[in-house]
């Protein structure tokens, strides 16, 4: 992600801190080029194991033109999918964690990798979030589809 993208990006990052001009300043600044922002104000953060994560953001790009946001944490052991806020507090899914509201999650800069996280769809500044339906859909899809590759033949 180059240009006005990123920018776009970040400004819409940005935005779910009290103050977005000092979170960029030292966001740009940050030799690790990650930050901690909190959930719950523009988006949710549904938080998949890898093993699920990967399968079921496959499913979602073959239905979907373009998902919202989804980091991968070091190791892939797991993956986090931007949802609407509010999503998290509603969820109810084994496996599946969520940060909401009084939570924080660790971002890395859009178009910078990071050492411990990194984005496997970056933001596009609009706002794109993953419909909470559509992805649990497509964990059903994934699931279903991780167990017939485990059935013995």
């Amino acid at each position: 992600m180059t240009g006005s993208g990123a920018k776009s990006a970040v400004e819409w990052l940005a935005s779910v801190t009290p103050d977005p001009d000092a979170c960029r300043w030292e966001w740009e600044r940050n030799p690790l080029g990650v930050a901690l922002l909190p959930a719950g104000r523009l988006w949710d953060v549904l938080i998949l194991p890898g093993e699920l994560g990967y399968p079921t953001l496959d499913v979602l790009t073959r239905v979907i033109d373009r998902p919202g946001p989804v980091l991968a944490d070091f190791g892939d052991a797991r993956m986090g999918f931007f949802v609407p806020a509010g999503t998290a507090t509603r969820w109810l899914g084994t496996g599946v964690r969520g940060a909401g509201r009084g939570t924080w999650i660790v971002v890395p800069y859009p178009g910078r990798g990071a050492g411990g996280v990194r984005w496997l769809i970056p933001p596009d500044g609009s706002g794109t979030l993953t419909d909470p339906t559509v992805l649990e859909l497509a964990m059903h899809e994934a699931a279903a589809q991780l167990a017939r590759d485990d059935t013995p033949r």
